[in-house]
C-alpha cells in the first residue's frame, strides 16, 4: 500500500517531541553544579532555565540539580524544556542539617522527605540519580548511626525503583567510613561495605575525586568502588597545603585517575563542584575537566 502523502511528509520533517536528551555516545558526560552557574548576570536576574542554557553555551552535557530544594518538580522539567538542557541528577543541601543519622527521628522524617522531593524532581527533569550526604558521625557510635541511615535509605527504595532514579552516596568529610583523624593512605573499604549492605541495584557511589585525595588513594578507591561508582564529582585538592584547589591545580594525581576509570569501564557522569561565574568561567572549567580527566 502507499504510504499517505500526509504521513510521509510529517515523518521527513524534524521531529518535535520535546524531549530533552544529552549527547549520545560520550564515555564521560560533563556538568556543573547547578549553584555555579549565576543567578544574576551585568545586573541582570537570570531565570533557571538561562542558567541552565548558560552551561549548554559553555559546553557542558547537562546539569546536576544541586538547589532542588528550591524548587518544584514541574518547574524543573519546564526548565529543562525551554533551555534544552539536561538535567542528570538532583540534590536538596538540607541534607546537612535534616540528617539520616540525627538521633531526633523529626530531622531524619524531614530528611527523608527531603530526598523524595530530589527524587521527584530528578525524575520530572529526566535524570536518573540523587546525591545524599549520609549524616554525619557527630551523631553517634558508628555502628547505630550507620544503621539509622539505612533504615531511612531502605524506606526510599520502592519510591526510587518506581522512578528509576539511583541513591547515590558521596564521600564527604563527615566522619563517617574513615578516620577523619589518620592518615592519608586509608581504602575505601568501610564505603563499600556500607553499599554493599543494601544489596540493591538503587544504590551506589557518587564519588567525590577531590575529597579523599587527603585520606587515599584516588585510583585505588574508584578500583575498589568498580561498578558502584555510579558519577563521580570533580574539583582539585593539594595534599601539600592541605585545601581545596581548582580542578587541574593542587597535586592530585589525575593520570591515576584516568587509569582507574578505564580500569573499571567507567561511563557516565562527571560534574564540577568548583567556584562557578560567567560564560567565560564556566567554560574555564570545562577545559579543566577535559584535561584532569583525559576527554
Amino acid at each position: 500500500l502507499a504510504v499517505p502523502a500526509a504521513v510521509s511528509a510529517q515523518e521527513s520533517a524534524p521531529k518535535a517531541s520535546g524531549i530533552i536528551t544529552p549527547p549520545e555516545g560520550k564515555r564521560i558526560l560533563l556538568s556543573p553544579k547547578l549553584g555555579m552557574l549565576p543567578k544574576e548576570l551585568k545586573g541582570k536576574k537570570l531565570s533557571l532555565a538561562e542558567r541552565l542554557s548558560l552551561a549548554g553555551e559553555a559546553g557542558f552535557d547537562g546539569v546536576d540539580f544541586d538547589q532542588a530544594g528550591e524548587w518544584t518538580a514541574e518547574e524543573a522539567r519546564a526548565a529543562v524544556k525551554e533551555s534544552g538542557v539536561f538535567v542528570h541528577n538532583a540534590i536538596n543541601h538540607a541534607h546537612w542539617k535534616k540528617r539520616l543519622t540525627s538521633a531526633k527521628a523529626a530531622d531524619r522524617t524531614q530528611g527523608v522527605k527531603n530526598i523524595a522531593h530530589c527524587i521527584r524532581v530528578s525524575h520530572a527533569a529526566g535524570g536518573n540519580g540523587v546525591l545524599i550526604v549520609i549524616g554525619s558521625g557527630g551523631d553517634g557510635e558508628a555502628k547505630e548511626i550507620a544503621d539509622r541511615a539505612r533504615k531511612e535509605i531502605k524506606s526510599l527504595l520502592p519510591l526510587a525503583a518506581s522512578l528509576g532514579q539511583m541513591i547515590l552516596f558521596e564521600n564527604v568529610w563527615n566522619q563517617m567510613f574513615y578516620r577523619h583523624d589518620e592518615g592519608p593512605e586509608q581504602s575505601a573499604d568501610e564505603f563499600v561495605e556500607f553499599v554493599d549492605s543494601f544489596n540493591s541495584q538503587w544504590v551506589g557511589m557518587y564519588y567525590d575525586i577531590g575529597n579523599h585525595w587527603k585520606y587515599g588513594q584516588p585510583g585505588e578507591w574508584i578500583r575498589a568502588f568498580g561498578r558502584r561508582c555510579v558519577k563521580l564529582d570533580v574539583k582539585g585538592f593539594s595534599r601539600e597545603k592541605g585545601k581545596f584547589t581548582d580542578i587541574t591545580e593542587g597535586d592530585l594525581p589525575w593520570k591515576e585517575v584516568q587509569k582507574a576509570l578505564g580500569d573499571i569501564n567507567f561511563t557516565g557522569w562527571a560534574t564540577a563542584e568548583v567556584g562557578g561565574g560567567d560564560l567565560a568561567r564556566l567554560k574555564k572549567v570545562r577545559e579543566q575537566m577535559e584535561e584532569a580527566l583525559g576527554l
